[in-house]
């Protein structure tokens, strides 16, 4: 991803898609589920955290899925702006206020 929140246009993944929203750092948890065929015990033993832990950043990760594909007609800030509260970067209080302050911003330039 670029600094604009958009994808980085040297990805090989599908444009528009999810994917393109996750981070490298989702990217390689992903990429490590897969090749574990789903085991979460597997993974915990590779990243040495406990199972819960492992289930806790699935669970984050559908949920920013999930969010990005919900909100698909947003544009890229905002799409980004919402990945970054399901990943628990931002809080929704923070978050409100941002979006609140960008959508009005983009009403006054129209």
């Amino acid at each position: 991803m670029n600094v604009q929140g958009e994808p980085d246009s040297s990805s090989p993944r599908r444009p528009g898609g999810w994917l393109d929203y996750v981070g490298e750092e989702d990217a390689a948890f992903l990429k490590r589920f897969v090749l574990a065929s789903g085991s979460l015990k597997e993974l915990a033993a590779i990243y040495g955290v406990s199972y819960p832990t492992i289930r806790l950043r699935l669970d984050r990760l559908i949920q920013k899925i999930q969010v990005i594909e919900s909100h698909q007609e947003a544009d890229a800030f905002e799409r980004q702006l919402r990945g970054l509260l399901a990943d628990g970067k931002l809080e929704s209080g923070t978050f409100r206020e941002i979006l609140a302050n960008y959508r009005q911003s983009k009403q006054e330039k129209k």
